[in-house]
């Protein structure tokens, strides 16, 4: 029995008995699930190695892959779940493959052009850095975090997101930038710089103070004037229009603050991720099974994408949640959102030739791009909540 198959035999999708937090329970795991899932794991290894092919998603129909370079904010994901699956399975076949895919988003540390240095840099070296501690590693995730703070403006007290459309935001800041911060936090403890969590902390701090509304979602976008750091405006580039709800925007922000509270221990940060977990939990849109809508407040429902993505961003954070507050309708929530994914209605099937684990992610709905398709940071953040999940 190799280990793929034995990892999930012990796993499942279910709590490990006699783990670290002492939680003693266990569901069954269906043969035919871990069957979809070796199949999946194994066609990352097929996938040939390509400095300018990154995977990021696929038309299942036309069985056409879209592939990034670096300088893409997905670029970093691949490399992060081949090294995910390796700490998952032992199986060195990952780790080779994660060693020759790394590499490729070096040069993002030094790209000052984009904000998501983090997503970029430290899902793949990030990974990386958990498996072999090499100098080489944490090197490079300290001169991305050098580059991020030089998007940083003091008056505002926040990082400047996107540099393209200026005739609309004069100093846009999303809520995907929070996830941008564990690059920041990283390297201050990795070299002892304290700058960069200082920026980091100012950050949170600003996005706290502005980007959430009274019922504790969030906007996608503040725009502020970067002279007098006032807020211009709030509003939206990928939810249904200004006043909705965006589904990945508020696991970004689950996902940041609760992130952000392991490093500083501030309670304010903890407080918002309960909070906007719980708007998120309860909401009167979602589906039973856990997985939302892309915006909850999209007059389509139920007819509406769903977003995959979105869901393995909320499980992953909420696991690492419940570790803090030891709320346990944290934990039954991501094991709901597992248990649903763990199925052939989510799991691709071994007919679909590509490098992806999970189907149906929505990415830019407005935008009519990447609809109800395979997208590779679902994967890797469903990959993380597995790894999370057999830690608790």
């Amino acid at each position: 029995m190799n280990k793929v198959i034995s990892f999930f035999l012990i796993l499942g999708f279910a709590l490990l008995a006699s783990c670290k937090s002492g939680i003693n329970a266990q569901t069954k795991v269906t043969t035919t699930s871990e069957n979809l899932l070796e199949k999946r794991y194994k066609m990352l290894l097929d996938y040939p190695v390509d400095s300018m092919s990154m995977p990021r998603s696929m038309t299942i129909k036309t069985n056409l892959i879209k592939k990034v370079p670096s300088k893409d904010w997905t670029s970093g994901f691949f490399a992060g779940n081949l090294w995910q699956l390796y700490r998952l399975t032992g199986n060195e076949a990952y780790k080779n493959q994660a060693e020759k895919w790394t590499p490729f988003s070096k040069k993002e540390s030094l790209n000052s052009n984009s904000h998501d240095v983090g997503f970029k840099v430290y899902c793949s070296f990030g990974e990386a850095l958990k498996v072999e501690n090499k100098q080489e590693y944490a090197a490079v995730i300290i001169k991305g975090a050098e580059t991020l703070c030089k998007r940083f403006n003091a008056k505002v007290g926040a990082i400047r997101s996107w540099d393209f459309s200026k005739e609309i935001w004069d100093y846009p800041v999303i809520i995907d930038n929070m996830m941008n911060l564990e690059l920041l936090f990283e390297a201050s403890k990795l070299s002892g710089n304290k700058k960069y969590q200082e920026i980091a902390i100012q950050h949170a701090n600003t996005t706290l103070k502005n980007q959430f509304r009274a019922d504790n979602s969030c906007y996608h976008v503040i725009d502020y004037d970067p002279t007098s750091g006032a807020v211009r405006k709030k509003t939206t580039l990928q939810g249904y229009n200004d006043d909705s709800v965006w589904a990945r925007g508020q696991g970004w922000a689950v996902y940041g603050f609760t992130m952000s509270y392991r490093y500083t221990k501030d309670p304010a940060y903890l407080k918002q991720a309960e909070a906007t977990a719980k708007f998120f939990m309860n909401n009167k849109n979602l589906p039973q099974d856990g997985i939302p809508y892309w915006d909850f407040k999209d007059p389509g429902i139920p007819n509406s994408p769903r977003d995959v993505s979105a869901a393995t961003v909320m499980a992953s954070a909420l696991y690492e949640l419940y570790g803090y507050t030891k709320n346990k309708s944290y934990l039954a929530f991501a094991d709901k959102i597992m248990t649903s994914l763990n199925s052939d209605k989510y799991i691709l099937n071994d007919a679909v030739k590509g490098p992806f684990i999970l189907d149906h992610s929505t990415g830019n709905w407005p935008k009519h791009d990447e609809i109800d398709e395979p997208i590779i940071y679902a994967d890797y953040y469903f990959l993380e909540a597995l790894l999370r999940k057999s830690n608790k």
